[in-house]
């Protein structure tokens, strides 16, 4: 049984997740989040939830690619639905200005070069022997395992985020520094930034993603 969780412009999950557990009478229950932005913290708190109301939790779909992403950060069965969420409808040209993010959905790999002036969300991995590059952020929804260069036109305030930042080489305007070699901590992101003219990496949360 599918159970999707309310519009967000009527009511917040936490207050009606309860109630539609309790119509529930499957013991598995599969979760549509819509377009619900969720963090791994989220994610935990409805398998909290749905764990006390004696069910067991099957699969959790979205329309947004941050909540997927944490889900499957978790171990969690996720997957993104058909449908895009508002945010992410192509943009009318005839009525809206040219967006400040590009999505990209799929692998990069060895010999792959993704740049653009627009920050990048990158849904998918860099694998060794990728490049990704941005005059903005580079966001990158899943292993950066390649090379990736945020503020590539001098923006020093430009970031690198990724669920796992393990690159061979990370650069951010004309600050080169390689990749940290421990495994980073399940669930996690990470983000690097300049400080003090050198690329520090550090815990980033879920919502650094979100654009900006």
């Amino acid at each position: 049984m599918t159970l999707r969780l309310p519009d967000q412009r009527l009511d917040h999950w936490r207050d009606r997740l309860p109630d539609l557990l309790s119509r529930c009478s499957q013991p598995i229950v599969d979760l549509d989040c819509g377009d619900w932005v969720l963090t791994c913290s989220d994610i935990a708190d409805l398998c909290a939830a749905v764990s006390e109301a004696g069910h067991q939790l099957g699969r959790i779909t979205g329309q947004v690619a941050e909540t997927v992403v944490s889900a499957s950060a978790l171990g969690l069965d996720a997957s993104r639905s058909n449908t895009l969420s508002s945010r992410e409808l192509p943009p009318n040209p005839l009525t809206t200005a040219p967006s400040e993010l590009l999505f990209h959905h799929g692998t990069l790999r060895s010999g792959d070069h993704l740049q653009s002036e627009r920050t990048i969300l990158l849904y998918g991995d860099v694998n060794p022997g990728a490049r990704i590059s941005s005059a903005a952020d580079v966001l990158v929804w899943g292993r950066l395992r390649g090379v990736a260069h945020a503020g590539c036109e001098g923006s020093t305030t430009a970031k690198i985020v990724a669920l796992q930042l393990r690159p061979l080489q990370l650069r951010i305007a004309d600050v080169v520094a390689r990749g940290p070699e421990d495994l980073p901590q399940a669930g996690l992101a990470e983000q690097a930034e300049l400080k003090d003219g050198v690329i520090a990496i550090e815990p980033a949360v879920i919502q650094s993603f979100q654009k900006r």
